[in-house]
């Protein structure tokens, strides 16, 4: 089974920051993709930044040059470092991960999703 967990949310005033961070664990085998998602009230959920296997990195335009995505390779974790924040930012932020997992009849590949952390940014 597996499991990611989240930590580093919380209240910011606006042009704070913030770092989340997200750890996979259990029966993994390979990690293709890890990236954060973020939902706010009445909107649907978006993509926020993911990091995909090797080098590559996307990141929704209205981040870029706010948010950076890293990645431990040898800890499954995924950060996101958050500077500049807006309130138009605040939202719960799910780590998301691509992965196959070992399995007793095979290893299989599909999405995994995080509990999802709050980030309120207001004055």
């Amino acid at each position: 089974q597996v499991q990611l967990v989240e930590s580093g949310g919380g209240l910011v005033q606006p042009g704070g920051s913030l770092r989340l961070s997200c750890a996979a664990s259990g029966s993994i085998f390979s990690i293709n993709a890890m990236g954060w998602y973020r939902q706010a009230p009445g909107k649907q959920r978006e993509l926020v930044a993911a990091k995909i296997r090797g080098s590559s990195t996307n990141y929704a335009d209205f981040v870029k040059g706010r948010f950076t995505i890293s990645r431990d390779y040898a800890k499954n974790t995924v950060y996101l470092q958050m500077d500049s924040l807006k309130p138009e930012d605040t939202a719960v932020y799910y780590c998301h991960a691509n992965l196959i997992s070992l399995g007793a009849l095979g290893n299989s590949r599909r999405d995994y999703w995080g509990q999802g952390t709050q980030v309120t940014v207001s004055a």
